[in-house]
């Protein structure tokens, strides 16, 4: 049995322990970065499974992600949420650092929400800035779609093809939804393109110049990977970052972790009311 297969086996296991545990079969999944955990509180009836417990998970050791599987209702619709991620500078191998949504696929998603701490490229960006990702730039040297193709985790009519289209990786029609709810609640949603780098140091301001020159809005250090499976599985991706810290070289300061934590929970009151306003309106 080779690698990949294993893989599908492997989810499928962990798919079965968690459907033990709940009836729950969730339509929207949401992965939470770091400083956005808090989300989670938002989930009604919630099933909390630690990802030590489900078979085959990979646990985060950055400090802000949970590391907590949440199962239950938003609005009414049924949901899995991701407290934290693991990421390729820990260590983790590319199927490791995507089993997590592909075991969110073989539940069921059809949608899935991604987000992350981002440093701000594009200075019309403030720090606590929420900014919805138009589309992405792969600057990790990884693609999670390399190795034998496995069509089994192709959750969609059409998915699962050894090449698979990303032109629009995040959905229109779901980026259109979060600016309309957006300037519901007052304000104007801010679109950018993501571009993500391995880690886990911070980028020089050598890098962030030719980043923006390549037209990166973002940089961060996850996320991509995991909406090149989920569009592998043919699900509907719709991604945020918080700007928790303006890149290197935009202002005189260093970078840290702590005040990357301490934004986004500066920003939590914004964050969880545009997601609870979105998410209702997602399986329409």
């Amino acid at each position: 049995m080779t690698e990949t297969l294993d893989l599908f086996a492997q989810a499928t296991a962990a798919v079965a322990h968690i459907r033990a545990l709940t009836p729950i079969q969730p339509v929207v999944g949401i992965i939470l970065g770091s400083g956005l955990g808090s989300f989670g509180t938002q989930v009604e009836n919630p099933t909390v499974i630690p990802y030590a417990e489900i078979p085959h998970f990979p646990r985060s050791t950055v400090v802000g992600h949970s590391g907590n599987l949440i199962l239950g209702t938003i609005g009414g619709v049924a949901v899995a949420v991701l407290q934290g991620r693991a990421h390729a500078y820990e260590g983790h191998a590319m199927s490791a650092v995507t089993f997590p949504t592909r075991v969110l696929g073989l539940l069921g998603i059809r949608t899935l929400v991604v987000t992350n701490a981002a440093g701000g490229i594009n200075t019309a960006y403030r720090q606590g800035s929420i900014v919805g990702i138009s589309d992405h730039i792969n600057l990790t040297g990884m693609n999670a779609a390399s190795g034998v193709n496995e069509p089994r985790f192709a959750t969609h009519p059409g998915a699962g093809q050894r090449f698979f289209d990303m032109t629009t990786a995040y959905s229109p029609r779901l980026q259109a939804l979060a600016i309309e709810q957006a300037a519901i609640q007052g304000y104007d949603l801010m679109q950018g393109v993501y571009l993500a780098v391995l880690g886990p140091s911070f980028e020089t301001a050598a890098e962030i110049r030719a980043f923006r020159a390549l037209g990166a809005d973002l940089v961060g250090m996850s996320t991509v990977h995991e909406v090149i499976v989920a569009r592998h599985m043919g699900i509907e991706v719709l991604g945020f970052s918080l700007v928790t810290n303006m890149a290197a070289g935009v202002l005189p300061v260093e970078i840290n972790h702590d005040d990357v934590l301490g934004v986004g929970r500066g920003a939590e009151a914004q964050f969880t009311g545009l997601l609870t306003a979105i998410i209702p309106k997602i399986p329409a």
